[in-house]
Protein backbone atom coordinates (compact mmCIF):
# COMPACT_ATOMS: atom_id res chain seq x y z
CA UNK A 1 0.00 0.00 0.00
CA UNK A 2 2.10 2.86 -1.32
CA UNK A 3 1.43 6.33 0.03
CA UNK A 4 0.12 9.19 -2.06
CA UNK A 5 -0.50 12.95 -1.95
CA UNK A 6 -3.92 14.58 -1.80
CA UNK A 7 -5.51 17.88 -0.82
CA UNK A 8 -7.08 18.72 2.51
CA UNK A 9 -10.38 20.58 2.48
CA UNK A 10 -11.35 22.78 -0.48
CA UNK A 11 -9.40 25.52 -2.25
CA UNK A 12 -10.69 28.09 -4.75
CA UNK A 13 -9.16 30.14 -7.55
CA UNK A 14 -10.71 32.62 -10.00
CA UNK A 15 -9.37 33.34 -13.48
CA UNK A 16 -10.75 35.78 -16.05
CA UNK A 17 -10.24 35.68 -19.81
CA UNK A 18 -12.04 38.02 -22.26
CA UNK A 19 -14.84 38.72 -19.78
CA UNK A 20 -15.44 35.00 -19.08
CA UNK A 21 -14.94 34.14 -15.42
CA UNK A 22 -13.60 30.73 -14.42
CA UNK A 23 -14.01 29.73 -10.76
CA UNK A 24 -12.14 26.55 -9.83
CA UNK A 25 -12.70 24.46 -6.70
CA UNK A 26 -10.25 21.70 -5.74
CA UNK A 27 -11.49 19.34 -3.04
CA UNK A 28 -10.64 16.06 -1.34
CA UNK A 29 -12.83 13.07 -2.32
CA UNK A 30 -12.07 9.42 -1.60
CA UNK A 31 -15.00 7.85 -3.50
CA UNK A 32 -17.02 8.59 -6.61
CA UNK A 33 -20.00 9.44 -4.39
CA UNK A 34 -17.92 12.02 -2.50
CA UNK A 35 -16.61 13.50 -5.75
CA UNK A 36 -20.10 13.82 -7.22
CA UNK A 37 -21.35 15.39 -3.97
CA UNK A 38 -18.70 18.10 -4.36
CA UNK A 39 -19.81 18.62 -7.97
CA UNK A 40 -23.45 18.99 -6.91
CA UNK A 41 -22.55 21.54 -4.23
CA UNK A 42 -20.67 23.62 -6.80
CA UNK A 43 -23.54 23.37 -9.27
CA UNK A 44 -26.04 24.41 -6.59
CA UNK A 45 -23.92 27.46 -5.74
CA UNK A 46 -23.61 28.45 -9.42
CA UNK A 47 -27.02 27.80 -10.92
CA UNK A 48 -26.71 30.57 -13.53
CA UNK A 49 -23.28 29.47 -14.81
CA UNK A 50 -22.98 28.21 -18.38
CA UNK A 51 -20.67 25.28 -17.57
CA UNK A 52 -19.48 23.26 -14.57
CA UNK A 53 -16.55 21.28 -15.93
CA UNK A 54 -14.92 18.67 -13.70
CA UNK A 55 -12.30 15.95 -13.42
CA UNK A 56 -11.29 13.65 -10.60
CA UNK A 57 -8.65 11.07 -9.76
CA UNK A 58 -9.31 8.47 -7.06
CA UNK A 59 -6.65 6.41 -5.35
CA UNK A 60 -8.92 3.34 -5.28
CA UNK A 61 -8.01 1.61 -8.54
CA UNK A 62 -6.52 4.87 -9.83
CA UNK A 63 -9.95 5.66 -11.29
CA UNK A 64 -10.38 8.85 -13.33
CA UNK A 65 -13.28 10.67 -14.91
CA UNK A 66 -13.89 14.03 -16.53
CA UNK A 67 -16.65 16.01 -18.22
CA UNK A 68 -16.55 18.94 -20.65
CA UNK A 69 -20.13 19.84 -19.64
CA UNK A 70 -21.04 21.26 -23.03
CA UNK A 71 -17.69 22.79 -23.96
CA UNK A 72 -16.03 21.48 -27.17
CA UNK A 73 -14.56 18.00 -26.68
CA UNK A 74 -11.12 17.84 -25.01
CA UNK A 75 -11.03 21.61 -24.31
CA UNK A 76 -12.16 21.60 -20.68
CA UNK A 77 -12.40 18.36 -18.67
CA UNK A 78 -9.29 16.80 -20.19
CA UNK A 79 -7.05 19.80 -19.36
CA UNK A 80 -8.40 19.81 -15.80
CA UNK A 81 -7.63 16.11 -15.46
CA UNK A 82 -4.12 16.71 -16.79
CA UNK A 83 -3.57 19.36 -14.11
CA UNK A 84 -4.41 16.85 -11.38
CA UNK A 85 -2.11 14.27 -12.92
CA UNK A 86 0.70 16.81 -13.34
CA UNK A 87 0.39 17.69 -9.65
CA UNK A 88 0.67 13.94 -8.81
CA UNK A 89 -2.44 14.05 -6.61
CA UNK A 90 -5.12 11.45 -5.93
CA UNK A 91 -8.49 11.47 -4.18
CA UNK A 92 -9.05 14.91 -5.69
CA UNK A 93 -11.85 16.49 -7.70
CA UNK A 94 -11.51 19.85 -9.45
CA UNK A 95 -14.65 21.63 -10.65
CA UNK A 96 -14.27 24.69 -12.87
CA UNK A 97 -17.36 26.87 -13.21
CA UNK A 98 -17.50 29.18 -16.24
CA UNK A 99 -19.59 32.31 -16.45
CA UNK A 100 -19.62 33.17 -20.16
CA UNK A 101 -18.52 36.72 -20.95
CA UNK A 102 -19.91 36.93 -24.47
CA UNK A 103 -16.62 36.44 -26.34
CA UNK A 104 -15.71 33.08 -27.85
CA UNK A 105 -12.27 31.90 -26.75
CA UNK A 106 -11.64 29.22 -29.37
CA UNK A 107 -10.35 25.75 -28.56
CA UNK A 108 -6.84 26.90 -27.66
CA UNK A 109 -8.16 29.69 -25.47
CA UNK A 110 -10.48 27.32 -23.63
CA UNK A 111 -7.68 24.85 -22.94
CA UNK A 112 -5.48 27.62 -21.58
CA UNK A 113 -8.25 29.10 -19.44
CA UNK A 114 -9.38 25.82 -17.88
CA UNK A 115 -5.75 24.84 -17.30
CA UNK A 116 -4.99 28.15 -15.60
CA UNK A 117 -8.06 27.92 -13.35
CA UNK A 118 -7.50 24.30 -12.32
CA UNK A 119 -3.78 24.81 -11.75
CA UNK A 120 -4.47 27.87 -9.64
CA UNK A 121 -6.88 26.01 -7.35
CA UNK A 122 -4.45 23.11 -6.91
CA UNK A 123 -1.63 25.52 -6.10
CA UNK A 124 -3.83 27.19 -3.48
CA UNK A 125 -4.76 23.85 -1.90
CA UNK A 126 -3.09 22.51 1.21
CA UNK A 127 -1.59 19.11 0.33
CA UNK A 128 -1.03 16.18 2.69
CA UNK A 129 0.62 12.80 2.31
CA UNK A 130 -1.58 9.78 2.94
CA UNK A 131 0.24 6.77 4.34
CA UNK A 132 -0.79 3.18 4.94
CA UNK A 133 -1.34 2.93 8.69
CA UNK A 134 -2.92 0.72 11.31
CA UNK A 135 -4.81 1.78 14.43
CA UNK A 136 -3.55 0.16 17.62
CA UNK A 137 -5.23 0.00 21.02
CA UNK A 138 -3.63 -1.10 24.28
CA UNK A 139 -4.39 -0.98 28.00
CA UNK A 140 -1.38 -0.51 30.28
CA UNK A 141 -1.02 -0.31 34.06
CA UNK A 142 -0.29 3.13 35.45
CA UNK A 143 3.20 2.00 36.46
CA UNK A 144 4.16 1.37 32.81
CA UNK A 145 2.19 4.25 31.26
CA UNK A 146 5.01 6.80 30.90
CA UNK A 147 7.44 4.24 29.43
CA UNK A 148 4.79 2.88 27.04
CA UNK A 149 3.86 6.37 25.91
CA UNK A 150 7.51 7.19 25.19
CA UNK A 151 7.92 4.02 23.12
CA UNK A 152 4.82 4.87 21.10
CA UNK A 153 5.82 8.51 20.53
CA UNK A 154 9.42 7.62 19.63
CA UNK A 155 8.20 5.13 17.01
CA UNK A 156 6.68 7.91 14.92
CA UNK A 157 3.13 7.00 15.87
CA UNK A 158 0.34 9.55 16.30
CA UNK A 159 -1.45 9.11 19.62
CA UNK A 160 -5.19 9.56 19.14
CA UNK A 161 -6.54 9.14 22.66
CA UNK A 162 -5.66 8.35 26.26
CA UNK A 163 -8.39 7.18 28.62
CA UNK A 164 -7.51 7.04 32.31
CA UNK A 165 -9.70 4.56 34.19
CA UNK A 166 -8.60 1.50 36.16
CA UNK A 167 -5.76 1.34 33.62
CA UNK A 168 -4.65 3.68 30.84
CA UNK A 169 -6.28 2.88 27.49
CA UNK A 170 -4.17 4.16 24.59
CA UNK A 171 -5.07 4.44 20.91
CA UNK A 172 -2.62 5.45 18.17
CA UNK A 173 -1.96 5.42 14.43
CA UNK A 174 1.33 4.11 13.10
CA UNK A 175 2.71 3.33 9.62
CA UNK A 176 2.19 -0.29 8.64
CA UNK A 177 5.91 -0.98 8.35
CA UNK A 178 6.62 0.17 11.92
CA UNK A 179 3.93 -1.39 14.07
CA UNK A 180 5.49 -4.85 14.51
CA UNK A 181 8.71 -3.46 15.99
CA UNK A 182 6.70 -1.27 18.35
CA UNK A 183 4.53 -4.19 19.43
CA UNK A 184 7.67 -6.18 20.25
CA UNK A 185 9.03 -3.32 22.36
CA UNK A 186 5.74 -2.96 24.19
CA UNK A 187 5.60 -6.72 24.82
CA UNK A 188 9.08 -6.56 26.38
CA UNK A 189 8.02 -3.62 28.56
CA UNK A 190 4.79 -5.27 29.71
CA UNK A 191 6.46 -8.68 30.12
CA UNK A 192 3.92 -10.80 28.35
CA UNK A 193 0.84 -8.63 28.89
CA UNK A 194 -1.99 -8.56 26.39
CA UNK A 195 -0.69 -7.37 22.98
CA UNK A 196 -2.15 -4.30 21.25
CA UNK A 197 -5.27 -4.70 19.15
CA UNK A 198 -4.27 -3.91 15.57
CA UNK A 199 -6.72 -2.85 12.85
CA UNK A 200 -6.58 -3.69 9.17
CA UNK A 201 -4.41 -1.24 7.20
CA UNK A 202 -5.98 1.94 5.83
CA UNK A 203 -4.81 5.33 4.55
CA UNK A 204 -4.53 8.40 6.76
CA UNK A 205 -2.44 11.59 6.86
CA UNK A 206 0.54 10.94 9.11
Amino acid sequence: MAGYRTVAGTAFFTFEEKRSRFIAAAAHAETEAEALAVLERVRAANRTARHNVYAYVLNDGNRTRYSDDGEPAKTAGAPVLECIRHAALRDVIVVVTRYFGGVLLGTGGLVRAYTAAASGALQQAHTVTMRAVVRCRLSVPYAQYEAARRLIADSGAQIESEDFTAAVHLSWLIPVDRHKALCESLAALLRGGAPPEVSAPFFAPL
